[in-house]
């Protein structure tokens, strides 16, 4: 039998979610690395500058979807829209252990902001679950589909000898295209056009200031 939890429990775990998000506590991860399979090589200084900007950026971009679909599994209406965010969540911290994992590889920092993109993110989450589950899921689908935009110009700017960070992208990029078509099957709302241009301007923001800080 399923177990439910009340509100409160259910405020307490998201706490507990934030705290060790924020906090940089790597959480359980279902898949291995898809960088495991590839052989570090060597990059200077200039090449390893780009790469940790690039990895800090889509860390924090990581961060922040744990504070989207957090926020959004707090207010969603629908317990079946619930579960597909806390599933949803789930493998976004495996992407999330894999970027931690390759910026300690090259001896880089996580983003100094990571608490205002997590808390940012949990807030636009939380909101769109109250406005509606339709337009939650169209949240979840718009967002998504932005990433997979800026996933491709990551992988274009990589270094090509970077296997390891390259098939770390790959397969978030696979991953972000099915968490895009899910939501919408799952009767996500196509978003108004300002709200999609909001977006991409914020987002703008985070991947500038997270490549450097």
């Amino acid at each position: 039998m399923k177990k439910h939890t009340n509100p409160l429990d259910s405020l307490i775990n998201h706490l507990d979610s934030a705290l060790r998000t924020i906090g940089g506590a790597e959480g359980h991860g279902q898949r291995a690395n898809p960088a495991e399979k590839f052989h570090d090589t060597k990059l200077d200084d200039t090449q390893k500058k780009l790469v940790s900007g690039l990895m800090r950026i889509n860390h924090a971009g990581e961060i922040a979807a744990q504070g989207l679909y957090q926020g959004q599994s707090l207010t969603a209406k629908l317990p079946e829209v619930r579960e597909a965010m806390d599933q949803a969540a789930q493998e976004e911290t495996d992407h999330l252990n894999w970027c931690h994992h390759r910026l300690n590889e090259l001896n880089s920092h996580r983003s100094l902001l990571n608490p205002l993109w997590y808390t940012g993110a949990f807030g636009m989450g939380a909101l769109t679950g109250l406005i509606g589950d339709k337009w939650s899921l169209g949240f979840v689908a718009e967002t998504e589909k932005q990433v997979v935009s800026h996933l491709d110009k990551h992988l274009q700017r990589l270094p090509v000898h970077d296997g390891k960070s390259r098939a770390i992208l790959q397969q978030m990029k696979s991953d972000e295209q099915h968490h895009a078509t899910t939501a919408l099957d799952a009767g996500g709302a196509e978003l108004p056009a300002p709200a999609k241009i909001l977006m991409k301007g914020l987002s703008k923001v985070m991947t500038l200031t997270a490549f450097r800080l």
